[in-house]
């Protein structure tokens, strides 16, 4: 008997011991015969599992009880492209290997090899990592799940290990990439002191997950804070790949990409523009250029670009940002650009003889 045919009798037959674990199986290879393009197996799989109740009915219920591992991920549709990413060299190619070994896995599972699906990207916010991680996805056609963390970290004991083994029954059912975002958030160093024992139950569980997730599922996942994952995380991920705050010569050629695509062009060249903004991300950049074109379409016409960025480059110059709070500048412009500050004494000079 095939190996399809034995399960879908087994799942008839009310699978006598532990059923859910038999669902999961038989989702799992769901999956798995699809991505083999075998649809006509995979659709007698999931009309045997639509046939049978595989779980019985629960007496009572709640909302963590009744929520499935789809509750903890949003899918998105994937629309941004590697092609249209301005990344490090290593990262590039890193990707273009990534999805090369997916587009080709049956040329490596013929000579025994499985293509690498968990990846680790470190680096600054506002650099690409989860841009990557969507062009991952769209290069793939791949769902594109992006994880909950609101709807996945509970506050009882145990509670968190629960969800997290509701989602990832849930992605083995379909090939997918799965992006977890601030990573640090759950996998964070169990050697600290200052955690509790819950989050080392969860650290450890969820590297025993991501052990056995199937090739066809891959796990991206991001952090800004690398020195706080554990160090057992690091070997979980196949694949490491750093991305690096931008240089001004970086910037100044994603400027030139986006301004590129205006319809009116400013006087102003990139460099001239990139040395007035100072250091900043990727992200930071694409915001100011969105913000001129904001500021020039609601001009109705009466406003040129060159007034628009002038603008938008003196709003710049006095922007809030994290070191605020604790009465310094956070961002590095050009001293010509930032407004002068006047010292209380010549405020009160100006206050006794408001005439000079």
């Amino acid at each position: 008997m095939a190996r399809s045919d034995l399960l879908i009798s087994l799942v008839r037959a009310g699978a006598a011991g532990d059923r859910a674990t038999l669902k999961s199986a038989a989702e799992a290879l769901v999956a798995e015969e699809r991505a083999k393009n075998h649809h006509g197996v995979a659709d007698r799989l999931e009309r045997a599992l639509a046939a049978v109740s595989v779980t019985p009915p629960a007496l009572t219920s709640n909302s963590s009880q009744a929520g499935s591992g789809k509750d903890t991920i949003l899918e998105l549709e994937p629309r941004i492209q590697l092609s249209q990413l301005m990344l490090p060299l290593p990262v590039e190619q890193g990707g273009r290997q990534l999805i090369e070994e997916h587009t080709r896995a049956d040329v490596l599972r013929a000579h025994g090899y499985e293509p690498r699906h968990r990846v680790l990207l470190s680096g600054p916010p506002g650099n690409g990592k989860t841009s990557f991680a969507e062009a991952v996805a769209e290069s793939l056609g791949l769902p594109f799940f992006v994880v909950r963390y609101d709807a996945l970290i509970g506050s009882y004991l145990g509670e968190t290990n629960a969800r997290l083994r509701k989602l990832f029954d849930y992605v083995r059912t379909r090939p997918s990439v799965l992006f977890f975002d601030e990573f640090d958030a759950i996998g964070k160093e169990r050697g600290d002191t200052h955690e509790t024992g819950e989050i080392k139950r969860v650290v450890s569980f969820l590297l025993m997950q991501l052990d056995q997730l199937p090739s066809y599922v891959v796990v991206i996942a991001a952090t800004n804070h690398a020195e706080l994952l554990d160090r057992a995380v690091w070997r979980r991920f196949q694949m490491r790949l750093g991305f690096p705050a931008p240089d001004r010569q970086r910037i100044e050629g994603f400027l030139d990409r986006v301004i590129s695509q205006w319809p009116d062009l400013p006087k102003a060249t990139s460099k001239t523009i990139s040395g007035k903004l100072g250091t900043l991300s990727f992200a930071e950049a694409l915001d100011f250029c969105h913000n001129v074109r904001r500021r020039q379409i609601l001009g109705l016409g009466e406003l040129s670009v060159d007034d628009a960025l002038r603008f938008e480059l003196d709003l710049w110059a006095t922007r809030v940002g994290p070191g605020i709070l604790n009465g310094e500048r956070s961002d590095q412009t050009n001293p010509e650009t930032a407004p002068k500050r006047v010292s209380s004494k010549t405020n009160r000079q100006a206050r006794k003889h408001p005439g000079t």
